[in-house]
């Protein structure tokens, strides 16, 4: 059976922004590990994502023209109109700025430094919540294979030229809600991660329409389902709701490393909190700036073994 025209129909639209824009900032942190199969970086020229869209999956490729100023966006699949109509969120065009003070010189340095990155907002909620969740109270390593088994066991490929390319979409609400038990534990996600899955995908309109609501709303409605914590919340506003505020407070490093960078120790929440609080409204800004800014607390001894379960984050 040969493929559909609406999976094989390529769509277009160049987008040019009022200010500058770097796509591989803006979207790098949609990438769940090196080896996520629904990110792909093609030879530095462009970018592929297999995409979950309302409308369907989508194969979406973003191309940055440095010397015409503008985004190529093409787009296949059932969800290709959606993900065009997105791609200025997507890249940070709905961020707002202006309201921002840098009140630390390592602020101000990383601020003007990556002046092309802005706050991104995918309007997809579960895309981002979920790997959220299998990333609670375990290592990346751990998280990042596990997702990657899901998605090549539950997930679809992407449509178009994405097929070729080996690209995936993640499952959509309805399949996430229906993955078997041992399937999780074989992707070594326990039984209460996989059950906050489950209870979210059953409510997934719900969580959706959090793209509609104000940031508090969208995350008194994200941590209504029991399993979904601050962390948690916040990992979706970072990536589907566009919100410049929502650091990660329950992070095994992000404390450690803001306070170190900031003051010169590394902190607990408590101590980041204070810190950020005239940041109030930007708190994520300056996270993700001194993140690209390279601002890590030296690490010392050895790393953690992969099914070590970190503090905090839920």
């Amino acid at each position: 059976m040969s493929p559909s025209p609406s999976t094989t129909a390529e769509h277009r639209r160049v987008w040019r922004s009022p200010r500058p824009v770097s796509v591989g900032l803006l979207i790098s942190i949609l990438r769940r590990g090196g080896g996520d199969p629904t990110f792909q970086p093609d030879r530095g020229d462009g970018w592929w994502l297999g995409l979950p869209t309302p409308a369907g999956p989508a194969t979406l490729r973003l191309e940055q023209r440095d010397d015409l100023g503008e985004v190529v966006a093409t787009a296949w699949g059932p969800g290709a109109q959606w993900v065009l109509a997105q791609v200025p969120e997507l890249l940070g065009d709905a961020d707002d700025d202006s309201g921002f003070v840098a009140h630390h010189p390592q602020v101000e340095r990383a601020q003007r430094r990556y002046a092309a990155w802005h706050v991104p907002r995918s309007g997809l909620v579960m895309h981002a919540l979920v790997p959220g969740i299998i990333e609670q109270k375990v290592t990346g390593q751990e998280a990042f294979g596990g997702y990657r088994r899901l998605v090549h066991r539950f997930g679809s490929r992407a449509p178009g030229p994405g097929q070729e390319r080996r690209l995936w979409v993640a499952p959509d609400a309805a399949t996430w809600a229906t993955v078997p038990s041992w399937e999780w534990l074989r992707a070594s996600v326990d039984g209460a991660r996989s059950a906050t899955v489950v209870r979210a995908a059953k409510v997934a309109g719900r969580l959706e329409e959090c793209v509609g609501l104000t940031a508090t709303q969208a995350r008194a409605r994200l941590r209504a389902v029991p399993g979904i914590g601050v962390w948690t919340s916040s990992e979706v506003a970072q990536r589907a709701l566009g919100d410049a505020d929502a650091v990660s407070f329950g992070d095994y490093h992000v404390a450690k490393n803001i306070t170190w960078a900031l003051l010169g120790e590394a902190r607990d929440d408590d101590v980041l909190a204070e810190l950020l609080e005239p940041y109030r409204g930007h708190r994520y800004r300056v996270q993700r700036l001194l993140e690209l800014d390279g601002h890590f607390r030296p690490r010392r001894g050895p790393r953690m073994a992969p099914r070590t379960h970190l503090p905090g984050r839920v």
